[in-house]
């Protein structure tokens, strides 16, 4: 099940976990004073290549008719949207670059090229996500509302269904993100009602048909005879940047060793179990500098989750820091390569369409959901200490890995 006491699972006292957050704060402040020119210069650059892509792939798909341009456009304006989404609005709204002071870069003017209203977007993924991260029950994006990933919620038979939601998630996942702010859990539950669900979808509304006017009738019109050939690329763009920030985000949030929290966890909640709790919940994915632009850096999911306001750019640099003080705790660091990340993400979601009793693993030891009660079984293995000896903590890392070793060969 999910986990109720951070400290006992992470295998740390409440002074290790108060050092931990002191030496997290000190990584922020030194990234807050050393932001200047070079990451403003790379901002306005990221956005320059942007536009020039998003500039080019519109000209080259006024002559469609010819199957090389009509590719390049496609090709351009789907990095065009991708970057738009994962590098600049994502991190842009999140206030990395509001410390420039410049108008246009600022997360209270900028809006994305999405179908979803930045207003909604930063309510519920900056507030709701990022301070409930993996909470069962608070935080809508396990699960978002419409796949069961966790074995904490209970099975119901619509939940059959997780394969299916899961394709048409990522097929549709502009028009998902836009209707997250929905809640459709809170509305099945009636926590919500439908005339607030209502005056939101107004809202999203007038987003949605400014955007679908852009990509499905302006441009496509603008293309004279090659308005069919425009209409289908921009659709391709559209569907090849909603497939890969599917990806990009699934594989930061689903993958195991991104662990879920219970709500009695949070209610006691420390600044630095916080710390921790983002840290435990999210996994990172191995990627190399192109890879990480076209993610937004979200290979970086658990940098971050640590520190979601600070400049993109400067997450790789966080990373050998944040590693340093795993290996000093000795916490896991989640990351593996973007098809492992996501395969276990799918697995997760295709076996959780099935009720627990047909599952083999239980809800203590199932490698997508943990908790502190898998180690109450083995007290051997839940202490924790520093080797006198070497200076090393034995700490959750190494009870994990021998919890595995005494499984296989009991």
């Amino acid at each position: 099940m999910a986990i109720t006491d951070i400290k006992e699972y992470a295998h740390l006292s409440t002074e290790d976990v108060e050092q931990l957050a002191r030496e997290l704060d000190a990584i922020r402040a030194e990234i807050e004073e050393s932001r200047g020119e070079r990451d403003a210069r790379y901002i306005r650059r990221a956005i320059q290549l942007q536009r020039a892509l998003a500039a080019g792939g519109r000209i080259a798909l006024f002559a469609s008719h010819n199957r090389l341009a009509r590719y390049g456009g496609i090709g351009m304006l789907a990095m065009a949207k991708i970057i738009e989404n994962m590098e600049l609005g994502h991190n842009i709204t999140h206030g990395q670059w509001d410390w420039m002071n410049d108008p246009e870069i600022h997360s209270t003017e900028w809006e994305w090229d999405s179908t979803c209203p930045s207003v909604q977007w930063k309510h519920s993924h900056n507030f709701v996500h990022h301070k409930y991260t993996n909470i069962v029950g608070l935080d809508e994006d396990v699960g978002y509302g419409i796949m069961r990933v966790t074995r904490d919620e209970p099975w119901a038979p619509w939940m059959l269904g997780n394969p299916i939601y899961n394709l048409l998630l990522g097929t549709l996942f502009e028009w998902g993100v836009a209707v997250h702010h929905i809640e459709t859990r809170k509305l099945r539950d009636k926590e919500k009602t439908w005339a607030e669900a209502r005056k939101d979808l107004r809202v999203i509304g007038k987003k949605a048909a400014k955007q679908a006017g852009k990509d499905y009738l302006i441009f496509p019109a603008l293309a004279g005879r090659n308005w069919k050939r425009t209409l289908k690329a921009n659709m391709v763009a559209n569907l090849i940047r909603n497939y890969w920030a599917y990806m990009v985000i699934f594989c930061g949030h689903f993958p195991d060793g991104a662990e879920k929290f219970t709500v009695e966890e949070f209610e006691s909640e420390t600044p630095g179990e916080w710390y921790l709790r983002q840290m435990l919940g999210s996994a990172n994915f191995n990627a190399g500098p192109v890879m990480a632009f076209v993610s937004g850096n979200l290979c970086y999911q658990i940098e971050h989750h640590l520190f979601p306001d600070l400049p993109s750019n400067r997450y790789a640099q966080i990373g050998v820091r944040v590693r340093e003080l795993c290996e000093k705790y000795d916490l896991p660091y989640t990351t593996g390569s973007l098809g492992r990340q996501y395969l276990q993400s799918f697995w997760t979601i295709l076996k959780l369409a099935l009720p627990d009793r047909l599952l083999k693993a239980t809800s203590e030891n199932a490698p997508e959901t943990n908790s502190e009660l898998k180690f109450r079984v083995r007290e051997g293995l839940r202490e924790s200490f520093v080797d006198p000896a070497t200076g090393k903590r034995r700490g959750l890392r190494t009870a994990l890995r021998e919890l595995r070793a005494a499984s296989r060969a009991a």
